[in-house]
């Protein structure tokens, strides 16, 4: 089984000026995931988010495919992956479009991470109701599957409805590009069982996802759990092949990194039937990130299987 890996991209590192938000930003950094040997450059999705949040540990990010689509022009492989959009954040045909245009001139290399969110605050200045996020999120993955088919299609939604719609180009990827589904309740394991691809746990401390009011996933045995409960529910509603698992960003690159730690790190994940996970820099200059990225490209990517 080949263990993909995914780098967290700089761009919401906007307190380093330059360094990480500009031009040459995206083109030396995603040339440097590339080079390396990366599967995919992710980034993240918060387009309002709230001072309390930001002040207390949060971070900005820039449009997701406004930078996927810089990434995907000065790269040839490297997949361009959201890590993660909060999908009731907007209308899901104008996501589509977003995805399938992408996807068109990328010649397929979208990987569409997606999850319904945590911060209510934000929620409420997108003018979207927080408790209808997950009724929302399997919605909206239904209306989207529809318009990818590239024929006419009718849906009715909440607050919307498609009679006779078409989108074209469809995305190049058939049926879709792969639906990597966040969260890490047993709502969000069901639907990665009934519309996703892969599961896309995020793996952080029991206080951390207190704080976020998220479901605790941290330890071996909650991601065992995890992968048990969707392989019964698999079975519940036929799905022959359980999803995937491919983690977010589990090993962070300080300055005094050990690539065996990191090599041990992968090689347990892949013991436990995980397929993938992700790798971030900690720096606050472009020339360390990608130095650090070719080096584990160097000493890691090319020793795992």
């Amino acid at each position: 089984m080949t263990f993909t890996l995914s780098a967290t991209l700089p761009f919401d590192l906007i307190q380093y000026g330059d360094e990480f938000v500009s031009m040459a930003a995206v083109h030396e950094c995603s040339v440097g995931a590339e080079a390396a040997g990366f599967w995919s450059g992710t980034v993240t999705d918060h387009p309002v988010p709230s001072y309390r949040w930001l002040d207390n540990g949060g971070h900005y990010a820039q449009d997701p495919f406004v930078m996927l689509s810089m990434v995907a022009t000065v790269t040839q492989r490297l997949r361009v992956q959201t890590n993660i959009i909060v999908l009731p954040y907007r209308n899901p045909f104008i996501t589509a479009r977003a995805v399938s245009s992408l996807d068109a001139f990328s010649a397929g290399r979208v990987v569409l991470g997606l999850g319904a969110g945590y911060l209510k605050p934000e929620y409420k200045a997108l003018g979207v109701d927080f408790d209808s996020r997950n009724d929302l999120m399997d919605e909206y993955m239904q209306a989207m599957k529809l318009a990818w088919t590239g024929e006419d299609f009718s849906f009715e939604g909440t607050g919307y409805t498609a009679v006779g719609n078409r989108v074209r180009p469809t995305p190049v990827q058939k049926p879709h590009p792969p639906l990597l589904v966040g969260g890490n309740s047993k709502r969000a394991l069901r639907r990665t069982v009934e519309l996703g691809d892969a599961w896309h746990p995020f793996i952080v401390p029991k206080m951390v996802t207190d704080t976020a009011k998220t479901a605790n996933i941290s330890s071996d045995q909650d991601l065992l759990d995890a992968i048990a409960y969707m392989q019964d529910h698999s079975a519940k509603v036929g799905r022959e092949i359980p999803p995937k698992v491919i983690c977010t960003s589990t090993f962070t690159m300080t300055a005094d990194w050990s690539a065996q730690e990191a090599i041990d790190h992968y090689g347990h994940l892949q013991s436990l039937g995980i397929s993938g996970s992700g790798a971030t820099v900690q720096t606050d200059n472009r020339a360390e990130w990608c130095d650090q990225i070719r080096r584990f490209g160097e000493e890691v990517i090319s020793k795992l299987d």
